[in-house]
């Protein structure tokens, strides 16, 4: 199956949640208006509020059927000509706040569809994030119309069982929502040194599992700390397809033949490797509470 998907490199008003929510209609109308038109939109991570709210999270957290509803609200001409999205925001759940990523229809029969909360917290540096919110408790693939997907957050393609974890659930499309800031510069280009690491991080999780993958960045500046952009999407052989500029918004449109992945596999079968061998290595890792019998002398 082939499907076209635009990748939202978007801006939002910090903490001003009915002026990022009227940013968010012009840029899923101007998706819209596109030739093919996309049937996947996927907007970056707290792309509803900006990232560093810090003690200002739980003001802005809410919950994700409320979300749902006002994003419905806006989008009720779209009919039966529906659209998948995914977006990034602080939600509360169950009393809790979390850092996490909606994927919804909107349109007829409009519904959520998933909601991943995020593992993997940073708090080093510039990140605060366990200070201001909770940790999910598991990464999962889901269906849609299009395909099986996973949906995953920013830090959590920094650790390779994120992927990992979603291939072996059937995603055969990884959807990743970041928020990163501009850190240091590449010689010779200008470009900041996580720009570049998102690149190979985008590639390398598209080709040792045989699928694709589009990246969605923040841009803009929050408290002196600049989202750089650089949004990318990724073939199941690790070729981007599509690169986004720096600094700026932007619309990135590519199309995706899921079919391929099944190609790419065959080819290089790496993920099959994976599927043979992930039982017998989890039960015999160290830490997995099986005791191993000792080699014989």
């Amino acid at each position: 199956m082939a499907i076209d998907i635009a990748i939202a490199q978007f801006k939002p008003a910090k903490g001003d949640l009915d002026a990022t929510l009227d940013a968010f209609d012009r840029v899923l109308t101007g998706a819209l208006r596109r030739t093919p038109r996309p049937r996947i939109v996927v907007f970056p991570e707290t792309a509803l509020t900006g990232y560093f709210l810090e003690g200002g999270v739980r003001e802005q957290a809410i919950e994700a059927s409320a979300l749902f509803e006002r994003l419905s609200a806006r989008h009720a001409d779209l009919g039966a000509d529906s659209v998948d999205i995914a977006i990034g925001f602080y939600e509360l759940h169950a009393g809790r706040v979390y850092n996490s990523a909606m994927y919804a229809k909107l349109g007829a029969d409009g519904e959520v569809v998933h909601v991943h909360r995020k593992v993997f917290l940073p708090t080093y540096g510039v990140f605060q994030e366990e200070r201001f919110v909770e940790a999910g408790s598991g990464i999962r693939a889901f269906d849609t119309a299009y395909g099986r997907v996973a949906v995953l957050i920013c830090e959590e393609v920094f650790h390779s069982i994120s992927g990992v974890l979603a291939a072996l659930d059937g995603a055969q499309l990884a959807l990743v929502l970041s928020a990163s800031p501009a850190r240091g510069a590449t010689p010779g280009t200008g470009a900041p040194d996580n720009v570049a690491r998102w690149d190979a991080l985008g590639s390398s999780l598209a080709s040792e599992h045989g699928i694709f993958v589009a990246v969605s960045q923040l841009v803009g500046f929050e408290g002196g700390k600049g989202f750089a952009g650089g949004s990318a999407a990724y073939n199941p052989r690790g070729r981007r397809l599509v690169g986004g500029p720096l600094w700026e918004e932007a619309l990135l449109v590519t199309s995706l033949d899921l079919d391929d992945v099944t190609q790419a596999r065959t080819e290089e079968p790496l993920f099959a490797d994976l599927e043979r061998s992930w039982t017998r290595l989890l039960v015999n890792s160290p830490g997995a509470g099986v005791r191993r019998p000792e080699a014989e002398s």
